[in-house]
């Protein structure tokens, strides 16, 4: 089964399948950026399995000098894919861009190194690791 997705302003819609292989939180420093908060909610899929059903002229990638290529809404700044999609063999995708009810949450919190001072991780019971493990 798919499972649909989108930016803010809808003009890129995407499908998926619900096969996550591997969901987490990720607190690196770019993470963080590209959010505007703590971290992004991420789930991983093959890049051939990520489709781009509208809008993928609205798309822009930008290549941090640390870290993989991430995939925003050139309107909205949406951000919607990382680890380095669609070039790359895995793709993270956004979990807040699903539109769908998602089955499961996040295994674990990565990159917990970077957790600000100021932070505070929920005590969830989930692995933590310091890099992207």
């Amino acid at each position: 089964m798919a499972l649909r997705g989108s930016c803010q302003c809808g003009g890129v819609l995407f499908e998926v399948p619900d096969t996550f292989e591997a969901r987490a939180f990720c607190h690196c420093a770019t993470c963080k950026k590209l959010s505007g908060g703590v971290g992004t909610a991420n789930g991983r899929v093959r890049s051939d399995e990520v489709s781009i059903v509208a809008g993928e002229e609205l798309l822009r990638t930008y290549q941090p000098q640390e870290g993989t290529a991430k995939t925003f809404c050139s309107v909205c700044g949406s951000n919607l894919f990382g680890g380095g999609w669609p070039e790359s063999d895995q793709a993270s995708v956004r979990l807040s861009a699903i539109d769908d009810e998602l089955r499961g949450a996040p295994q674990k919190h990565i990159y917990v190194r970077s957790v600000a001072r100021w932070e505070t991780l929920p005590e969830d019971g989930l692995e933590r690791v310091d890099g992207g493990g």
